[in-house]
């Protein structure tokens, strides 16, 4: 042993018991932080959970008549309720897949853009403006009539390329001389032969829809080795003689007229100048046909019907998807920010291509990023409303009814039945829960 004295250390005293003065000091500091925010939770959650729940189990407006589970019965047995539900479902299916793919597309397409500032500015846009606000500017967007609603309009736009409004749209034979064909067109009854005259008089053609370059409608001199003729607007102030063409009569620039042989294959065919005239030189000798094409009589685009029965649910949940797009591309592209670009450059070392880069690393990395937008917007549709009353007439929100907006009609909306709208709150409450369940365990996961 060393010559180094020991000394004993003195034993290490217990803290002091506290005193209950100390206890309760603590438990009143918790309570002073805690207390409103419990209070809160009491007033308005925990209470009228339970108050909706027991008014779900009687009829009307108050606690008169015991239903029992009356309510919920007519939950799955009342066709706009039942319809409620299959477009709720639909949602479920459509929207949160959709809406996370786009916003996937949106954030790695933004990473190789210079103006990928300016874009999700744009794209997240309608984040900053109301779901109810939204809607009415689709409502807008829309409208049938191509003049009012933007989505016709364009399609209409697109349409004309490729199949373009005729000249007239409403004209009809001002004689027996012309006979309406199984395609839409008009023919000239009497078959012609080479130097023939062809004259197709039109009536009930509104001025409005006269070409402005028109002129005089003139009958021509007959055409030897060919067949000519005129398309005229037959109907002068004052009356006239139908059939024939007359001073004051117009000629309809623009017609469409074929010439087709005996066997009603088409030969030729050629516009109308302004005075209405036409002509088929060259013709051999024989038996043809003339008539007025269908294309010069193609209504104008009328318009898709969007707000219709068959369509209303699919605009609107078009509709949707461009407002959470911006979400989903936002929160996306923050995790695809944080993925480390050396693993990436680790596989295109390897050879992976673009693609495969983008399957096997992007998307396995930015899965709890996704799962995040998933969850997310799974909440979101289940209880979506206020987007399908703005942009649902009053005549399909039958057909376009969603859980929570047969909710609201169901208690505010003129039927008052606050029994059946309980029914309906507390079913859509245990429609969340599943979700409700899956968001927690991700966060446990991932704390």
């Amino acid at each position: 042993m060393s010559g180094a004295s020991i000394t004993a250390e003195p034993p290490v005293r217990g803290a002091p018991p506290a005193s209950a003065g100390g206890r309760w000091r603590r438990y009143a500091v918790a309570a002073a932080f805690l207390g409103p925010a419990a209070l809160f939770l009491i007033v308005w959650i925990i209470y009228p959970a339970i108050y909706t729940f027991v008014q779900s189990l009687y009829r009307g407006t108050g606690f008169s008549e015991f239903a029992g589970i009356d309510n919920y019965k007519t939950l799955f047995t009342s066709p706009n309720l039942v319809q409620a539900i299959k477009n709720n479902a639909i949602w479920v299916a459509v929207v949160p897949a959709a809406v996370t793919a786009l916003g996937l597309i949106f954030a790695v397409l933004t990473e190789r853009v210079r103006w990928s500032v300016a874009f999700k500015t744009v794209v997240f846009m309608p984040m900053a403006v109301s779901a109810f606000a939204a809607g009415v500017t689709w409502r807008i967007m829309y409208q049938q009539d191509p003049d009012q609603g933007a989505i016709n309009a364009a399609i209409a736009s697109a349409k004309g390329v490729f199949s373009p409004e005729g000249v007239l749209s409403q004209a009809a034979p001002s004689t027996d001389a012309l006979k309406p064909t199984p395609g839409g067109g008009l023919d000239l009854a009497k078959p012609l032969s080479p130097g023939g005259v062809a004259t197709l008089g039109l009536t009930r053609v509104p001025s409005a829809e006269v070409p402005p370059t028109a002129k005089q409608a003139v009958l021509p001199e007959p055409l030897q080795g060919g067949i000519d003729g005129v398309v005229w607007r037959d109907f002068k102030p004052g009356g006239g003689t139908p059939g024939k063409v007359e001073e004051g009569e117009l000629g309809i620039p623009g017609v469409t007229v074929e010439l087709r042989d005996a066997g009603g294959k088409t030969l030729s065919s050629t516009k109308t100048a302004d005075d209405g005239t036409f002509k088929f030189p060259g013709l051999s000798q024989g038996q043809y046909q003339v008539d007025i094409g269908a294309s010069t009589f193609a209504k104008p685009f009328g318009g898709v019907s969007w707000l219709s029965a068959q369509l209303i649910t699919p605009s609107i949940i078009i509709a949707y998807i461009w407002i959470w797009a911006g979400f989903a591309m936002v929160v996306i592209a923050a995790g695809l920010a944080a993925i480390p670009r050396d693993v990436l450059e680790a596989a295109r070392t390897d050879g992976a291509t673009e693609w495969q880069v983008f399957r096997r690393v992007t998307v396995p990395l930015l899965a709890p990023v996704l799962s995040v937008v998933f969850i997310t917007l799974l909440i979101q549709v289940l209880k979506v409303f206020d987007i399908v009353i703005a942009v649902a007439p009053q005549s399909v929100q039958d057909d376009a009814n969603v859980i929570a907006l047969a909710m609201w009609r169901t208690s505010f909306g003129g039927v008052s039945d606050f029994g059946l709208g309980s029914a309906i709150a507390v079913f859509l409450f245990i429609l969340v829960i599943p979700v409700l369940l899956l968001n927690i365990s991700r966060f446990r996961r991932e704390v």
